[in-house]
């Protein structure tokens, strides 16, 4: 018999300074039986770090044609095609001819990603965003996973500060360019 799905509660206070965004998100979000906590958390942050009007979760692991968060104007087109994690070039490729912004949130082997993509063809490269979450930061919040959370995230000038409890975790976000790439 198949592990379904562990769901996760968030309850997040967002104040990301560096885009002026302030709200409250409450998030649900499921955990496929292969994905990593790492990999939720990065799918978490990266979501909050996107968040706007039209941004959702996809169908995740489940569906392998779509990415982990997209975004959509008010009449349905695609605005954002946001991954986490190596895709492969080649998806990369599909996901600049599909989607305006491309941007692509890594938690592990960044420069070994970052090599084979220069590497590759890739439409539109130079407007990827890359973003690294700090792994420091990414292994404090796996060690406090709970299937409920409550947590402050402040941004600001690609540092995050994230609140659980009485406690504040730090890292930084760095950016990557795909510059000097691509067809």
């Amino acid at each position: 018999m198949a592990l379904g799905a562990t769901i996760y509660s968030f309850e997040i206070r967002l104040a990301d300074a560096d885009r002026q965004v302030y709200e409250t998100l409450s998030l649900k979000v499921a955990r496929h039986p292969s994905e990593t906590a790492e990999f939720l958390w990065t799918r978490v942050l990266a979501y909050c770090l996107e968040y706007g009007e039209g941004i959702a979760f996809s169908k995740g692991l489940s569906d392998t044609e779509q990415p982990a968060i997209l975004g959509h104007d008010l009449t349905g087109v695609l605005t954002a095609w946001i991954e986490v994690g190596a895709p492969d070039a080649a998806r990369l490729h599909k996901a600049t001819k599909a989607a305006p912004r491309v941007a692509v949130y890594l938690h592990r082997s960044v420069e070994q990603s970052i090599g084979r993509w220069r590497e590759a063809r890739i439409h539109r490269a130079e407007t990827v965003d890359l973003r690294a979450i700090d792994g420091a930061l990414l292994e404090a919040l796996v060690a406090r996973l709970d299937r409920r959370m409550v947590l402050d995230l402040s941004v600001a000038e690609g540092t995050l500060y994230v609140g659980i409890g009485e406690e504040t975790l730090t890292g930084d976000v760095v950016r990557h360019s795909l510059a000097g790439t691509g067809a």
